[in-house]
């Protein structure tokens, strides 16, 4: 699987989530098995740009490459702009962001409130590809999309064939609407019918959450790769999951809570190290909620971690947890609903 020169170490990425694919997350899960991870979307207001949530999500120090940058507005000049500062900051792909429904984003006219408007997505397309995507030093430019505005408004196809045509290196649909926020369950028929009209590699997106899922959908959509979201949220290790069962046919046994306990601890002390005392204290309390859902008394444990006023306390409480997780099992066992 290559994204221009770059070639890939599998065809399994990991999805650009808001307040969750920061550097931390996205090296995490390149090192469980991850081929491919883009940044959290940097707006392309160049007001925002020297905020302290844009640097800090410009920061890619250390990261394994080739870096992803993804970026989003309405405006075809600064898009242009956003991608050139970026590429200049590091970034060796830029990703154009046409997916996300969130209304704080689309009503601005950006991410998915762009498929309504197809001029304007070739315009932005072409102005980015020209800006950063032509010449000898160009820079890989991909897109990601949902399949329309809503049931009614289906226009993936149309949307691919303009992006193939503005010089777009690669395609990610998320197989639902932007009606459809993340609701219901994500459809395949209409990847699979971009993946059959375009040339350029296609990347499917939507609720796969199992080793199995992830063969159907390859297999379904006839996608190059796919992309996985909201199940690697607690659960980084479902690339190497996945990543085994394409390649063998087997299925590998659930970590043990050592693992997990090992895998957490790593993770939070690089989000402490990240954020700092007290934005790493708020936010690394959903990546915790994720890590346990599903334990014995999870529920009431996030309660009371939620209580601690610095990240020495929290991450006590949390190995405390799972201490008392392993005196019962040494392994993962769901005792509620996940």
């Amino acid at each position: 699987m290559k994204i221009g020169p770059h070639t890939l170490a599998n065809r399994l990425f990991v999805a650009p989530m808001a307040g969750v694919t920061d550097r931390p997350f996205r090296q995490l899960c390149k090192t469980m098995g991850a081929g491919y991870a883009v940044s959290e979307m940097v707006a392309s207001n160049a007001l925002l740009w020297k905020s302290e949530k844009t640097q800090r999500r410009a920061n890619h120090q250390g990261e394994f490459k080739p870096i992803a940058v993804q970026i989003a507005g309405a405006d075809p000049a600064m898009m242009a702009a956003a991608a050139k500062v970026n590429v200049d900051h590091g970034a060796q792909i830029i990703d154009i962001n046409m997916g996300c429904p969130a209304k704080k984003v689309c009503n601005v006219a950006a991410g998915s409130a762009l498929l309504r408007d197809e001029p304007l997505v070739k315009t932005i397309l072409e102005a980015v590809v020209n800006a950063v995507g032509v010449g000898p030093d160009a820079v890989p430019v991909t897109l990601k999309i949902r399949t329309g505005w809503d049931r009614e408004n289906k226009n993936a196809l149309e949307i691919a064939r303009i992006a193939e045509q503005s010089g777009i290196s690669m395609l990610t649909v998320h197989g639902r609407t932007r009606a459809d926020l993340y609701h219901g369950e994500a459809e395949y028929t209409t990847i699979q019918a971009v993946k059959n009209s375009v040339r350029i590699p296609v990347v499917a997106n939507g609720d796969i959450d199992t080793p199995e899922k992830a063969e159907y959908v390859l297999k379904t959509t006839g996608a190059d790769a796919i992309m996985i979201g909201r199940a690697a949220q607690g659960r980084p290790w479902i690339f190497r999951e996945i990543n085994h069962y394409l390649n063998t046919g087997e299925k590998l046994p659930i970590p043990e809570i050592n693992e997990i306990q090992s895998i957490m601890n790593a993770h939070l002390l690089d989000h402490y190290e990240f954020y700092g005392e007290h934005i790493g204290l708020r936010t690394a309390r959903k990546h915790i909620g994720w890590y346990c859902k599903g334990l014995r008394n999870s529920h009431a444990f996030r309660q009371r971690m939620n209580t601690a006023d610095d990240c020495k306390t929290q991450l006590q409480m949390v190995n405390d947890y799972f201490d008392e997780m392993k005196s019962h099992s040494d392994r993962l066992i769901f005792l509620e609903a996940a």
